[in-house]
């Protein structure tokens, strides 16, 4: 079996990892940040936050011209600390929480797929990233 490339994104927000947690697993908070661009939205979310758990995230063009479902199920969680997931394609995803009462540092890192290019994916991922902190420290 081939070995995919794997892609690192990250940021530090500047809440404690419990907060980081809460945002990032509630649906509610995920339609608001989970976006790779303003032209985008995410509609629909639902998460099931437990080892065997399913999540789906509907990610729409704001047109309305074309929507996916973002979706898998996770493989490995630690409340506060770790997610794991295989996406709906079975590609691999880990998501780290390090940090203290303050702030957060998400470390998110992907297996590639091969329709577009590393830094396009890289690039669309971090935007995500950048979103989620954005809409945490907005809440702050």
């Amino acid at each position: 079996m081939e070995l995919k490339p794997t892609i690192t994104v990250k940021t530090t927000v500047q809440v404690s990892p419990e907060k980081a947690w809460e945002i990032w697993t509630t649906p509610q908070h995920i339609m608001q940040w989970n976006h790779a661009s303003e032209d985008w939205h995410t509609p629909a979310a639902e998460n099931d936050v437990r080892k065997d758990g399913k999540f789906s995230f509907t990610m729409a063009a704001k047109d309305g011209s074309f929507s996916f479902d973002f979706a898998g199920v996770y493989t490995k969680v630690e409340k506060n600390k770790h997610l794991a997931y295989a996406m709906a394609d079975g590609r691999e995803v880990s998501v780290d929480f390090l940090g203290d009462t303050n702030q957060t540092e998400i470390i998110e890192t992907f297996e590639a797929e091969n329709e577009n290019s590393i830094e396009l994916q890289q690039q669309g991922w971090q935007n995500i990233l950048d979103n989620f902190k954005k809409h945490c420290e907005s809440l702050s």
